[in-house]
């Protein structure tokens, strides 16, 4: 798909349609696709930086990223795939897009993430390694992983 439009925003420069289309396809994934009733819309996005692949105008994959200014480290999650566009391997390249987003604002932090443990080796094949055991986030199972610093700027 070489007609991807790429669009970096934090919350307060999107506008409400943006910001909108964004909410219904996380809701439509996260809780509806995954059958999973928790509060979606939390507090980090009042403060996060959302990447965008969109096709045409429309979105077609989405990650935020969150700042931990306080933390020596960086997050981002609720990545996904717009349900027509998957096996296309948007998710590799809007986590790509992610990470080079990290690197160009936070180049001094490392990146801890909480996947979902079916993703581990998708996680790890970017450098990430496990810290974490295998636990429940709203009984779906997860592991925190990093990537350090050292070793993704090598």
């Amino acid at each position: 798909m070489e007609d991807l439009e790429l669009v970096v925003k934090k919350t307060s420069e999107l506008s409400s349609k943006e910001l909108l289309n964004i909410m219904q396809e996380r809701v439509k994934v996260f809780v509806v696709e995954q059958n999973c009733p928790y509060q979606e819309i939390d507090t980090e996005d009042e403060n996060a930086i959302h990447v965008e692949l969109k096709r045409a105008g429309k979105l077609v994959a989405y990650t935020r990223i969150i700042p931990h200014e306080d933390q020596k480290h960086i997050s981002f999650g609720r990545v996904l795939v717009v349900k027509p566009y998957r096996k296309l391997k948007l998710g590799r390249k809007i986590v790509k897009a992610t990470l080079d987003q990290i690197k160009k604002q936070y180049p001094t932090k490392d990146i801890k993430i909480q996947a979902q443990s079916y993703l581990q080796e998708f996680y790890s094949s970017f450098g990430f390694k496990a810290v974490s055991g295998v636990y429940l986030e709203d009984n779906i199972p997860h592991l925190d992983m990093v990537l350090k610093i050292t070793e993704w700027l090598a």
